[in-house]
């Protein structure tokens, strides 16, 4: 009795079963290092983005600390102020006193303006020196105007944001520092501004405000009383109103008109 044993191992090369393979070992590195290099990137890129928000946050910073130093983040913080009504916020960013000492000037040479013509210089040299009694009350006249006029010089820039005040002021205004002191003037002829500002402490103080209107008014007002106590011949009570009783002798005394 013959024995048949079958070899199963001696299968033809071409039927050999393929499940279960198992990966080569080049296969098993490129199936690594595809993520590997991507991940790399990827924190590569995300650590130069931090880098880049930490340097630009530093920078923002340092510019936001350098800007309010400066004369626009003050009139940006006065125009903010005059928003809210917040008198004592521009107290502090207003120098009354400067400003209408500043602001006399623009009355005394409206009023030669308006009264003063053909006369001779000597003339007005002489009206000048009797106009001096007067000043103290047209300076209570000045003052008590200097909040309306800070707030119709700051409503028109109520429309804009507090940081584009602050930050793009350069892009409607003329700044020009002088050491301690700054002339700003409005490159917009619809929104006439001039005021001069000095430095006190980290803040800037408005201390002058030019505005042809406003003094021609107050020349007119002035020069109106004291024209219509002329003509009633009651020059002691246009005189009262300014602080000066004895007007009448000071024209006279004063020798203008001879």
């Amino acid at each position: 009795m013959s024995n048949f044993v079958a070899n199963l191992n001696n299968s033809p090369k071409g039927n050999a079963p393929s499940i279960g393979a198992t990966p080569t070992f080049l296969e098993n590195q490129n199936a690594t290092r595809k993520p590997s290099v991507l991940l790399k990137i990827l924190k590569i890129l995300g650590g130069l983005l931090i880098l880049f928000l930490v340097i630009g946050a530093i920078g923002g910073y340092f510019y936001w600390r350098n800007l309010q130093t400066t004369p626009q983040y003050s009139l940006a913080l006065l125009v903010d102020a005059a928003r809210r009504d917040d008198q004592a916020a521009v107290d502090k960013l207003v120098d009354t006193n400067a400003v209408v000492d500043d602001f006399m000037p623009q009355i005394t040479g409206k009023a030669v303006e308006l009264y003063g013509r053909g006369l001779a210089p000597a003339t007005i040299q002489k009206v000048a020196q009797v106009a001096a009694p007067f000043l103290p009350a047209v300076k209570q006249r000045a003052r008590a105007e200097v909040p309306v006029l800070i707030r119709e010089k700051t409503r028109q820039f109520e429309s804009i944001p507090f940081w584009a005040i602050a930050a793009g002021a350069e892009g409607y205004l003329d700044i020009i520092n002088e050491g301690d002191r700054a002339f700003v003037r409005s490159q917009d002829p619809s929104r006439p501004l001039e005021v001069v500002l000095k430095r006190s402490g980290e803040r800037w103080q408005v201390i002058g405000v030019k505005d042809e209107i406003l003094a021609r008014r107050i020349a007119e007002r002035i020069g109106q009383d004291l024209i219509t106590g002329a003509k009633n011949g009651n020059l002691k009570k246009a005189g009262e109103q300014f602080g000066v009783s004895n007007l009448e002798d000071v024209l006279k005394n004063a020798d203008v008109f001879k």
